[in-house]
């Protein structure tokens, strides 16, 4: 399309498309608003309400490249003007579409100076700096395992950003389990299967998000076994994401298991509540959002406990909403928001803690004298497995989490671990009147909390 050609027939086609692609209540809320700003035939300049743009743009920005293409044509990306980094990193990725080179979708917000360091994922930032200023020389591979929305993502990012800033020459490539996949299928049907091999093989580094989905995809993990060997033993970078531990990774095999965890495997947990402030605080500077009550931050840090992700979308919630009515930022304006979403903000606005598995474990530690992070580790030490045990028994006793939810927060473990856990501490506390009293103890530690 030239870029003098008047654009509202096609953005009324684009929206029509986002619509479609992710429902009517999502678009209302935060495409609906959204207005062109800019159009120079190569890059689709957008803006919303004041405050929304960067959250739009992480949440929505690849569905919304992906509808633009549609329309205007594949060589199109998507900027916000309400956020410079993305525009520029827009401009970037349309040279090198031009220029022929790599089009990598690297997150250009996700950075090390942006990622937020706290006890649960103190390791796991050190070890992706390390392979960061060392590719190949550092943990190869480097396996970071968690729960969804801990910051996994944004570490493979954080690297990628460091290399291709501070050495260029370096190829990096960022994929996930699922566009391997798809690419592979659609290498063996096209019959361009060398392309495919020379697209993965043939770079410095190789980061992979979500590898638990090789599960049961017996052709696209052998192509993926090859393709870790070929990187491996040529001394590339690996870096390797994946929501529970290479033991606990069934329907895949064991040789590829077992190269897993050959390398340094970094365990990413919750992230304690003066971590949490202080991601929201990041959060509300990088977006220049002027939160004068304080009381604000600690309301969405106490009702949002165990994501990233969840805690920073409450506070674009709150910021949303008060763009959109004109509100005050303040606790009860927060607490309408996050009412709906997490139940009981009530009690954080009368100065308690809310109960949350998060919350369980950071009381637990504290008794024993232990980091919140030893809970979730794997850890044989006495002391260590008691208090672990104590405190997936009463995740599973005083909260409503299933029991592949209180297995996922203390390191990806099974349902299977967490039945066992409660079990022995049933049987200890019957035989032992120390045991019993520590776990009473707990229950009044908590209790207290949430009086």
């Amino acid at each position: 399309m030239p870029e003098h050609l008047e654009l509202t027939p096609a953005w009324q086609d684009i929206t029509i498309r986002l619509r479609s692609a992710v429902g009517d209540s999502a678009y209302d809320i935060w495409l609906a608003p959204l207005a062109v700003k800019g159009w120079d035939g190569a890059v689709l300049v957008l803006q919303g309400k004041p405050g929304t743009d960067t959250w739009v743009g992480d949440r929505y920005g690849r569905i919304l490249e992906k509808c633009a293409q549609a329309v205007l044509g594949a060589g199109v990306s998507v900027a916000f003007a309400g956020d410079p980094a993305a525009a520029a990193h827009s401009a970037l990725r349309q040279h090198g579409r031009d220029n022929g080179g790599p089009a990598e979708d690297f997150n250009p917000r996700h950075t090390f100076d942006q990622y937020v360091i706290g006890d649960g994922n103190r390791l796991a930032h050190a070890a992706a700096l390390a392979v960061a200023e060392a590719p190949g020389q550092a943990y190869n591979p480097l396996f970071l395992h968690a729960p969804p929305g801990l910051g996994k993502t944004h570490l493979l990012n954080a690297i990628a950003n460091y290399i291709t800033t501070f050495e260029p020459a370096t190829t990096v490539r960022y994929t996930t389990v699922e566009a391997f996949t798809n690419g592979f299928i659609a290498a063996l049907k096209g019959k361009a299967l060398e392309r495919f091999k020379h697209l993965y093989r043939d770079v410095d580094v190789l980061l992979i998000d979500d590898v638990q989905f090789l599960a049961s995809k017996a052709k696209t993990e052998e192509e993926f076994f090859h393709t870790f060997n070929a990187l491996y033993d040529s001394g590339r970078q690996l870096v390797i994401t994946c929501d529970r531990l290479p033991s606990r990774l069934t329907g895949i095999e064991q040789r590829l298991r077992e190269r897993f965890e050959s390398g340094l495997v970094a365990h990413l947990t919750p992230p304690d509540l003066s971590t949490r402030l202080t991601i929201l605080r990041k959060r509300a500077m990088l977006d220049n959002i002027s939160i004068e009550d304080e009381g604000v931050l600690r309301l969405i840090a106490e009702r949002v406990t165990d994501n990233v992700r969840s805690l920073e979308g409450a506070l674009i919630r709150v910021v949303a909403q008060h763009s959109l009515t004109g509100r005050a930022i303040d606790a009860e304006l927060a607490n309408a928001v996050l009412g709906p979403i997490h139940p009981d903000a009530s009690a954080a606005v009368n100065g308690t803690r809310p109960l949350t598995i998060a919350r369980i474990q950071e009381s637990v530690a504290e008794h024993f004298k232990l980091a919140p992070s030893d809970l979730t580790g794997t850890s044989r030490v006495a002391n260590v497995v008691w208090a672990r045990q104590l405190a997936v028994h009463l995740s599973r006793e005083l909260t409503d989490a299933s029991l592949q939810r209180v297995g996922e927060a203390f390191g990806g473990r099974n349902h299977a671990t967490v039945l066992h856990a409660c079990r022995r501490v049933s049987d200890r506390i019957s035989v032992n009147n120390g045991d019993a009293a520590d776990l009473q103890r707990l229950k009044q530690i908590i209790g207290h909390q949430q009086s």
